[in-house]
Protein backbone atom coordinates (compact mmCIF):
# COMPACT_ATOMS: atom_id res chain seq x y z
CA UNK A 1 0.00 0.00 0.00
CA UNK A 2 0.93 3.59 -0.84
CA UNK A 3 -0.23 6.72 0.47
CA UNK A 4 0.49 10.33 -0.37
CA UNK A 5 0.92 12.63 2.60
CA UNK A 6 -0.64 16.04 2.20
CA UNK A 7 2.62 18.51 2.55
CA UNK A 8 2.59 21.02 5.34
CA UNK A 9 4.29 24.02 4.02
CA UNK A 10 6.55 25.68 7.08
CA UNK A 11 8.42 28.65 5.38
CA UNK A 12 6.68 31.52 4.94
CA UNK A 13 8.19 32.81 1.85
CA UNK A 14 6.36 32.45 -1.26
CA UNK A 15 7.92 29.92 -3.41
CA UNK A 16 9.13 31.33 -6.68
CA UNK A 17 10.04 28.54 -9.65
CA UNK A 18 12.94 29.05 -11.54
CA UNK A 19 13.25 25.53 -12.65
CA UNK A 20 10.21 24.23 -13.89
CA UNK A 21 10.45 20.82 -13.64
CA UNK A 22 8.96 17.60 -11.11
CA UNK A 23 11.79 16.29 -8.92
CA UNK A 24 11.26 12.73 -7.92
CA UNK A 25 13.83 11.51 -5.23
CA UNK A 26 13.73 8.19 -3.37
CA UNK A 27 15.11 7.85 0.44
CA UNK A 28 14.62 6.08 3.52
CA UNK A 29 16.74 7.60 6.29
CA UNK A 30 18.49 10.00 4.68
CA UNK A 31 18.30 12.81 7.19
CA UNK A 32 22.58 13.01 6.55
CA UNK A 33 22.11 13.52 2.77
CA UNK A 34 18.72 14.71 2.07
CA UNK A 35 19.21 18.68 3.70
CA UNK A 36 21.97 19.57 0.73
CA UNK A 37 19.88 18.02 -1.69
CA UNK A 38 16.80 19.79 -1.10
CA UNK A 39 18.43 23.08 -0.08
CA UNK A 40 19.82 23.12 -4.11
CA UNK A 41 16.77 22.86 -5.11
CA UNK A 42 14.57 25.75 -3.48
CA UNK A 43 13.22 26.94 -7.62
CA UNK A 44 12.27 23.32 -8.75
CA UNK A 45 8.73 23.26 -9.83
CA UNK A 46 8.09 20.64 -7.34
CA UNK A 47 9.99 17.89 -5.54
CA UNK A 48 8.32 14.84 -4.34
CA UNK A 49 10.07 12.70 -1.60
CA UNK A 50 9.28 8.80 -2.29
CA UNK A 51 10.15 7.47 1.71
CA UNK A 52 10.37 3.77 2.69
CA UNK A 53 9.12 4.09 5.55
CA UNK A 54 12.11 6.29 7.59
CA UNK A 55 12.90 5.82 11.08
CA UNK A 56 14.69 8.93 11.42
CA UNK A 57 13.99 12.41 10.74
CA UNK A 58 13.68 12.28 6.77
CA UNK A 59 10.61 12.84 6.29
CA UNK A 60 9.96 15.89 8.68
CA UNK A 61 13.06 17.23 6.79
CA UNK A 62 11.15 16.90 3.21
CA UNK A 63 8.44 18.85 4.72
CA UNK A 64 10.58 21.29 5.99
CA UNK A 65 11.67 22.40 2.42
CA UNK A 66 8.17 22.21 1.20
CA UNK A 67 8.48 18.90 -0.51
CA UNK A 68 5.66 16.34 -0.96
CA UNK A 69 6.02 13.48 1.29
CA UNK A 70 4.87 10.00 -0.51
CA UNK A 71 5.20 6.43 1.40
CA UNK A 72 6.04 3.68 -0.41
CA UNK A 73 5.70 0.04 0.96
CA UNK A 74 7.17 -2.11 -1.14
CA UNK A 75 6.00 -6.11 -1.42
CA UNK A 76 8.28 -7.29 -3.98
CA UNK A 77 7.35 -7.43 -8.26
CA UNK A 78 7.22 -4.51 -10.59
CA UNK A 79 7.44 -1.35 -10.49
CA UNK A 80 9.52 -0.09 -7.96
CA UNK A 81 9.75 3.29 -6.72
CA UNK A 82 10.61 5.53 -9.02
CA UNK A 83 8.49 3.81 -11.80
CA UNK A 84 5.66 3.73 -9.48
CA UNK A 85 6.08 7.09 -8.69
CA UNK A 86 5.88 8.12 -12.49
CA UNK A 87 3.10 5.60 -13.33
CA UNK A 88 1.19 7.09 -9.96
CA UNK A 89 1.97 10.77 -8.76
CA UNK A 90 0.08 13.51 -10.74
CA UNK A 91 3.16 15.39 -11.88
CA UNK A 92 2.21 19.44 -12.88
CA UNK A 93 5.76 19.65 -14.71
CA UNK A 94 6.32 18.71 -18.18
CA UNK A 95 9.98 17.98 -17.53
CA UNK A 96 10.82 15.36 -14.90
CA UNK A 97 14.16 14.76 -12.63
CA UNK A 98 15.18 12.12 -11.15
CA UNK A 99 17.59 12.57 -7.79
CA UNK A 100 18.66 10.47 -5.27
CA UNK A 101 19.13 11.81 -2.16
CA UNK A 102 22.76 12.46 -2.11
CA UNK A 103 23.21 14.29 -5.50
CA UNK A 104 23.04 17.97 -5.26
CA UNK A 105 22.44 20.61 -8.56
CA UNK A 106 24.80 23.12 -9.05
CA UNK A 107 23.72 26.81 -10.23
CA UNK A 108 25.64 25.53 -13.38
CA UNK A 109 23.51 22.66 -14.03
CA UNK A 110 20.79 24.33 -12.79
CA UNK A 111 20.88 27.04 -15.49
CA UNK A 112 21.92 24.41 -17.98
CA UNK A 113 18.85 22.77 -17.25
CA UNK A 114 16.71 25.79 -17.70
CA UNK A 115 18.03 26.19 -21.31
CA UNK A 116 17.96 22.60 -21.87
CA UNK A 117 14.39 22.12 -21.42
CA UNK A 118 13.62 24.82 -23.95
CA UNK A 119 14.77 22.87 -26.78
CA UNK A 120 11.37 21.58 -28.31
CA UNK A 121 13.79 18.56 -30.49
CA UNK A 122 15.14 16.77 -27.39
CA UNK A 123 12.95 14.72 -25.21
CA UNK A 124 15.89 13.16 -22.16
CA UNK A 125 19.17 14.29 -21.08
CA UNK A 126 22.14 12.27 -19.71
CA UNK A 127 23.51 14.07 -16.91
CA UNK A 128 27.47 13.23 -15.10
CA UNK A 129 28.23 12.39 -11.43
CA UNK A 130 31.23 13.97 -10.04
CA UNK A 131 31.71 11.38 -7.71
CA UNK A 132 32.84 12.03 -3.85
CA UNK A 133 34.36 9.19 -1.42
CA UNK A 134 35.36 9.50 1.80
CA UNK A 135 36.10 13.06 1.50
CA UNK A 136 37.57 13.62 -1.95
CA UNK A 137 36.43 13.96 -5.86
CA UNK A 138 37.59 10.65 -7.21
CA UNK A 139 39.08 11.65 -10.75
CA UNK A 140 39.70 8.35 -12.03
CA UNK A 141 38.89 4.80 -11.22
CA UNK A 142 35.93 4.44 -13.38
CA UNK A 143 33.74 6.52 -11.39
CA UNK A 144 32.67 9.14 -14.04
CA UNK A 145 29.22 8.10 -15.15
CA UNK A 146 26.26 9.37 -17.34
CA UNK A 147 22.77 8.69 -16.11
CA UNK A 148 19.55 9.60 -18.52
CA UNK A 149 17.89 11.63 -15.53
CA UNK A 150 16.10 14.52 -17.12
CA UNK A 151 13.32 13.64 -19.45
CA UNK A 152 9.74 14.62 -20.80
CA UNK A 153 7.09 13.35 -19.02
CA UNK A 154 5.36 10.57 -20.32
CA UNK A 155 8.62 9.82 -22.81
CA UNK A 156 10.64 7.84 -19.91
CA UNK A 157 10.36 4.93 -18.33
CA UNK A 158 12.66 2.52 -16.41
CA UNK A 159 13.22 -1.00 -18.18
CA UNK A 160 12.12 -4.02 -16.51
CA UNK A 161 14.70 -6.29 -15.66
CA UNK A 162 13.28 -9.21 -13.48
CA UNK A 163 9.67 -8.73 -12.79
CA UNK A 164 9.97 -11.35 -9.99
CA UNK A 165 11.61 -9.59 -7.97
CA UNK A 166 11.11 -9.96 -3.67
CA UNK A 167 11.53 -7.02 -0.81
CA UNK A 168 15.48 -8.77 -0.65
CA UNK A 169 16.71 -6.86 -3.52
CA UNK A 170 16.00 -3.46 -2.42
CA UNK A 171 12.53 -1.35 -3.34
CA UNK A 172 14.66 0.88 -6.01
CA UNK A 173 15.42 0.19 -9.42
CA UNK A 174 19.63 -0.39 -8.66
CA UNK A 175 21.45 -1.05 -12.05
CA UNK A 176 17.60 -0.37 -14.18
CA UNK A 177 18.14 2.45 -16.61
CA UNK A 178 15.77 4.82 -18.01
CA UNK A 179 15.01 4.38 -21.40
CA UNK A 180 13.47 7.54 -23.05
CA UNK A 181 11.53 7.54 -26.58
CA UNK A 182 12.91 10.40 -28.24
CA UNK A 183 16.13 11.53 -29.59
CA UNK A 184 18.32 12.56 -26.29
CA UNK A 185 21.72 14.81 -25.50
CA UNK A 186 23.93 14.79 -22.80
CA UNK A 187 24.61 18.06 -20.51
CA UNK A 188 27.98 19.29 -19.94
CA UNK A 189 27.78 20.07 -16.17
CA UNK A 190 27.50 17.32 -13.73
CA UNK A 191 25.32 16.43 -10.84
CA UNK A 192 28.01 16.08 -7.35
CA UNK A 193 27.39 12.88 -5.78
CA UNK A 194 28.64 13.31 -2.04
CA UNK A 195 27.10 10.67 0.61
CA UNK A 196 27.99 11.38 4.12
CA UNK A 197 26.95 7.85 5.08
CA UNK A 198 29.19 5.29 6.88
CA UNK A 199 31.28 2.98 5.21
CA UNK A 200 28.87 0.39 7.18
CA UNK A 201 25.60 1.36 5.70
CA UNK A 202 27.28 1.33 2.18
CA UNK A 203 28.17 -2.08 2.46
CA UNK A 204 24.93 -2.92 3.75
CA UNK A 205 22.65 -1.40 0.81
CA UNK A 206 25.36 -3.13 -1.97
CA UNK A 207 24.97 -6.39 0.00
CA UNK A 208 21.15 -5.44 -1.25
CA UNK A 209 22.38 -4.79 -4.99
CA UNK A 210 24.63 -7.88 -5.42
CA UNK A 211 21.59 -9.78 -4.38
CA UNK A 212 19.35 -8.19 -7.03
CA UNK A 213 22.18 -8.45 -10.13
CA UNK A 214 22.55 -12.32 -9.08
CA UNK A 215 19.28 -13.04 -9.74
CA UNK A 216 19.37 -10.80 -12.98
CA UNK A 217 22.56 -12.03 -14.37
CA UNK A 218 21.48 -16.32 -13.23
CA UNK A 219 18.50 -15.74 -16.01
CA UNK A 220 20.98 -16.58 -18.75
CA UNK A 221 18.42 -13.88 -20.90
CA UNK A 222 17.52 -10.74 -21.38
CA UNK A 223 14.15 -9.83 -21.85
CA UNK A 224 12.41 -7.46 -24.48
CA UNK A 225 12.78 -4.61 -22.13
CA UNK A 226 15.86 -4.70 -21.47
CA UNK A 227 18.64 -2.16 -23.12
CA UNK A 228 20.48 -4.62 -25.01
CA UNK A 229 24.02 -4.66 -23.62
CA UNK A 230 26.22 -2.70 -27.23
CA UNK A 231 30.07 -2.38 -27.33
CA UNK A 232 29.43 0.71 -29.37
CA UNK A 233 26.11 1.64 -27.65
CA UNK A 234 25.41 4.33 -24.97
CA UNK A 235 27.72 4.28 -21.88
CA UNK A 236 25.13 1.63 -20.24
CA UNK A 237 24.93 -0.27 -22.99
CA UNK A 238 28.92 -0.78 -23.23
CA UNK A 239 29.11 -1.19 -19.28
CA UNK A 240 26.34 -4.13 -19.79
CA UNK A 241 28.27 -6.20 -22.69
CA UNK A 242 31.56 -5.54 -20.45
CA UNK A 243 29.66 -7.14 -17.66
CA UNK A 244 27.92 -9.84 -19.23
CA UNK A 245 31.21 -10.96 -19.97
CA UNK A 246 32.89 -10.26 -16.54
CA UNK A 247 30.34 -12.58 -14.78
CA UNK A 248 31.90 -15.64 -16.83
CA UNK A 249 35.50 -14.83 -16.34
CA UNK A 250 37.41 -16.93 -14.11
CA UNK A 251 38.97 -14.47 -11.51
CA UNK A 252 36.85 -11.65 -12.93
CA UNK A 253 36.66 -9.60 -9.50
CA UNK A 254 40.55 -9.40 -9.53
CA UNK A 255 40.33 -8.35 -13.19
CA UNK A 256 38.06 -5.89 -12.36
CA UNK A 257 40.27 -4.21 -9.34
CA UNK A 258 42.92 -4.08 -11.53
CA UNK A 259 41.03 -2.37 -14.48
CA UNK A 260 40.01 -0.02 -12.55
CA UNK A 261 42.77 0.87 -9.83
CA UNK A 262 45.93 0.65 -12.66
CA UNK A 263 44.42 1.30 -15.81
CA UNK A 264 42.16 3.50 -14.93
CA UNK A 265 44.61 4.96 -12.44
CA UNK A 266 42.57 5.01 -9.32
CA UNK A 267 45.50 4.61 -7.73
CA UNK A 268 46.26 8.76 -8.34
CA UNK A 269 42.67 8.93 -6.27
CA UNK A 270 44.65 7.97 -3.37
CA UNK A 271 43.32 5.80 -0.13
CA UNK A 272 39.54 6.22 -0.93
CA UNK A 273 40.12 5.37 -5.06
CA UNK A 274 42.07 2.25 -3.04
CA UNK A 275 38.74 1.56 -0.96
CA UNK A 276 36.73 2.37 -4.08
CA UNK A 277 37.50 0.01 -6.53
CA UNK A 278 38.22 -2.64 -3.94
CA UNK A 279 34.28 -2.24 -3.21
CA UNK A 280 33.41 -2.49 -6.65
CA UNK A 281 35.63 -5.51 -7.32
CA UNK A 282 33.97 -7.35 -3.86
CA UNK A 283 30.58 -6.33 -5.11
CA UNK A 284 31.13 -8.32 -7.93
CA UNK A 285 32.28 -11.01 -6.29
CA UNK A 286 29.55 -11.36 -4.01
CA UNK A 287 27.23 -11.42 -7.18
CA UNK A 288 29.04 -14.29 -8.43
CA UNK A 289 29.00 -16.16 -4.89
CA UNK A 290 24.99 -15.66 -5.08
CA UNK A 291 25.16 -16.48 -8.93
CA UNK A 292 26.68 -19.66 -7.51
CA UNK A 293 24.34 -20.54 -4.59
CA UNK A 294 21.33 -19.88 -6.46
CA UNK A 295 22.24 -22.22 -9.51
CA UNK A 296 23.52 -24.84 -6.57
CA UNK A 297 19.76 -24.27 -4.83
CA UNK A 298 17.82 -25.52 -7.92
CA UNK A 299 19.99 -28.99 -8.18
Amino acid sequence: MQTLEEPRFLQAAAHTVSLPVSVIIPVRNEERNLPRCLEALRGAGEIYVIDSGSTDETADIARSFNAKVVQFRYAGGWPKKRQWAMNTLSLAYDWVLLLDADEILTPELAEEIRQAIRNPLCDGYYIALRMHFLGRVLRHSDARFYKLSLFRRGRGRFECRLKDQDASMCDMEVHEHVVVEGRTAKLRHPLVHRNLDTLSRYIRKHDGYSTWEAHVWSRGEISSDDLPPSLLGTQAQRRRWLKKRFMRLPGSPVVLFLYRYFFQMGFLDGVPGLIYCGFQAVQLFHAKAKIYELRTSRD
